[in-house]
């Protein structure tokens, strides 16, 4: 069986030496660079499972860098790595191609449960790839990550897909917050429940067009999604 192949872009030697060694101790094989614009060519070569970014970083910025690699791969899943943490630099991590976001210091326990789900997730969505769902007047493609409307197409990450199809699964029902942070994220803590807000506001932003779907906050609960 071959191995899981991770482009790890990363200027911190220390750091980038410790994660190194610990992925490839537990299986996985890395390609290490230190900067954005060597990494786009090493990506086309290398042909990576899984791509994790360092926001700052020399030549090109993390999410410029992510645009670009989305262009060249578009379902392999992207992780940023960053001690940023407001609302704002979630939000441009996703919305630059990234698939999740964790926050410097960080276990590497962690940082391999979060491989390791974006994998299964992005794996699942390939086994079935057309498999549709209608919402409304959407047609959402989950395993293709692919929401449309009137012949318009919206992109949507990993994660944006899967949170959509959960909330689909339970509609006209309350489903509980902690449940989706458990089952999309791994734990619920404070940061991810943050990146659950901006994820949530993409949703609604994407289905604004269609006035019979409502995704409801129940305060201190979760959310209810509404749709005929």
């Amino acid at each position: 069986m071959s191995k899981v192949r991770i482009l790890y872009v990363e200027d911190e030697p220390s750091l980038s030496r410790i994660v190194s060694e610990t992925l490839e101790g537990s299986g996985f094989e890395v390609n290490h660079t230190e900067d954005g614009i060597n990494s786009i060519d090493i990506c086309i070569r290398f042909n990576p499972d899984i791509c994790i970014l360092d926001v700052m970083l020399p030549g090109m910025d993390g999410y410029s860098l992510a645009k670009k690699l989305r262009m060249l791969m578009p379902d392999v899943p992207i992780i940023f790595l960053t001690a940023k943490i407001q609302t704002s630099d979630v939000t441009k991590g996703f919305e630059s191609g990234g698939n999740d976001y964790i926050k410097k210091p960080f276990s590497m326990e962690e940082l391999i449960a979060r491989i390791n789900n974006l994998l299964e997730l992005t794996n699942n969505r390939r086994k079935t790839a057309k498999r549709e769902i209608l919402i409304g007047s959407y047609r959402f493609l989950p395993n293709r990550f692919e929401l449309w409307k009137d012949g318009d197409l919206r992109k949507l990450s990993a994660r944006e897909s899967a949170l959509l199809e959960m909330l689909y699964q339970s509609r006209n029902s309350t489903l509980y917050r902690k449940d989706i942070l458990l089952k999309l994220w791994g734990d619920d803590s404070i940061f991810n429940s943050r990146n659950l807000d901006v994820y949530i506001t993409h949703l609604r932003k994407y289905l604004a067009k269609d006035n019979s779907i409502q995704i409801i906050t129940v305060k201190g609960i979760g959310y209810l999604f509404v749709c005929e």
